[in-house]
């Protein structure tokens, strides 16, 4: 059976090169800690600065700036975290919108539980938040913005310049979570006008558990959440993960390298996606912005379908994607995104997310949709929610009352 895999932005494989260079600290006499003083610790810790050099360069910024972490949820915290306590004498106000990724949602809302103000903003249909709306959130409390600077879900790249240039009118500091766009589009940190900025190495063919966060020099941040030694200039203790830091630094380094060609690749792949599918299917959505979205990004939402069935129908043809609904994830409610995104529930619960790599094909784009075809017509002839109900989901209220509702 063919296998397609279409959920990078889930995770990405491991670049050949990337592997090649962790190989050599997990093996030979490269295993030193870097805080040891001896030989052994001191090619450790040459080969864990010759990567922040590397990450430092991708995204323009100085490499004393940058701090390894475990990853984008660990990047967000420590971000969040560090600005709200350091600067609580100035000020308790956040914003951020409505469609970040939990990373980021959950910890404003933990400090709103904490004495801090939260202001979540909406977005528009296309899940685009508004620069207007953010200069109009700020009062003279506030003391973080955290906008993401493309949504994981629906693929829409955010006004994050303009809300950078507005962030240092005001002197307000300024984080985003550049997890899903690093490595896919150009990222600048003075060009976006950021503070502070999190990346995640998966993302870009890099290993799991490693990722980086940026912390503009002056920027007011103390380290809140680990307490230990002094590794990483006393800002995350623990001991270096030295081959995770490695295949980040390389796989960082690629990406830059790669990112013309691939892009260019990648866009005409995910064009003919869109528009395919939207040639061949009744009812369905693309969701997202559909010019200031992601090079490897098409989502939908498929009208009168659950989303987990068409995964699992495409699983077993061999198709590997992800729903933007949580019911994915054990939940019964739909993407916290798509709602904010105006999409009526019902409509949200049939989300699909495709997501190309640089191994993708177009043969592949053309065997997803030979496959999908009849998994779509299969499944809207069993659903209850149809046309022939005369259920019209873009009145329902999603009340799920009776599949017969005229709403």
């Amino acid at each position: 059976m063919r296998r397609v895999y279409f959920d990078h932005s889930a995770t990405t494989p491991v670049h050949p090169r990337v592997a090649e260079e962790m190989y050599r600290f997990l093996t030979d006499s490269n295993y030193g800690n870097p805080t040891s003083l001896h030989y052994f610790g001191r090619i450790a810790r040459q080969a864990v600065e010759e990567a922040r050099e590397k990450v430092a360069r991708a995204i323009g910024a100085d490499p004393r700036e940058i701090v390894f972490t475990s990853g984008g949820t660990e990047s967000d915290n420590m971000a969040i975290h560090g600005i709200a306590y350091t600067n609580r004498n100035r000020g308790n106000h956040i914003i951020t919108s409505a469609v970040e990724h939990h990373a980021v949602l959950n910890t404003v809302k933990a400090l709103g539980k904490q004495g801090f103000t939260v202001t979540i903003l909406p977005v528009d249909q296309y899940g685009m938040v508004s620069v207007d709306e953010v200069a109009e959130a700020i009062t003279d409390k506030t003391i973080l913005i955290t906008i993401m600077h493309a949504n994981n879900e629906v693929g829409t790249i955010m006004p994050i310049a303009e809300i950078g240039k507005l962030a240092k009118e005001k002197g307000i500091i300024f984080h985003t979570d550049a997890v899903q766009s690093f490595g896919k589009i150009p990222v600048n940190v003075d060009e976006l006008g950021v503070d502070l900025l999190s990346i995640s190495g998966h993302k870009f063919y890099g290993p799991k558990g490693v990722g980086a966060l940026y912390i503009r020099k002056g920027t007011r941040w103390k380290q809140t959440l680990f307490h230990g030694g002094a590794q990483e200039r006393l800002r995350r203790a623990g001991t270096e993960n030295v081959p995770g830091i490695i295949g980040l630094g390389k796989a960082a380094e690629l990406a830059v390298e790669n990112m013309a060609a691939e892009n260019e690749m990648l866009q005409a792949l995910r064009d003919k996606l869109i528009r395919e599918v939207k040639n061949r299917f009744k009812h369905v959505r693309l969701t997202g912005h559909p010019v200031l979205r992601l090079p490897n990004h098409a989502s939908f939402c498929f009208e009168y379908i659950e989303g987990e069935s068409m995964l699992l129908s495409l699983d077993m043809k061999g198709v590997a994607a992800s729903s933007g609904s949580a019911c994915t994830s054990g939940s019964l409610e739909p993407s916290h995104v798509l709602l904010a995104m105006g999409i009526p529930p019902e409509v949200a619960h049939g989300s699909i997310r495709l997501t190309l790599g640089k191994d993708n094909t177009e043969e592949d784009v053309d065997y997803f949709l030979e496959v999908m075809e009849p998994i779509v017509e299969r499944l809207r002839s069993m659903s209850p929610l149809s046309e022939e109900t005369g259920y019209d989901l873009d009145r329902c209220n999603g009340c799920r009352i009776s599949h017969t509702c005229r709403a």
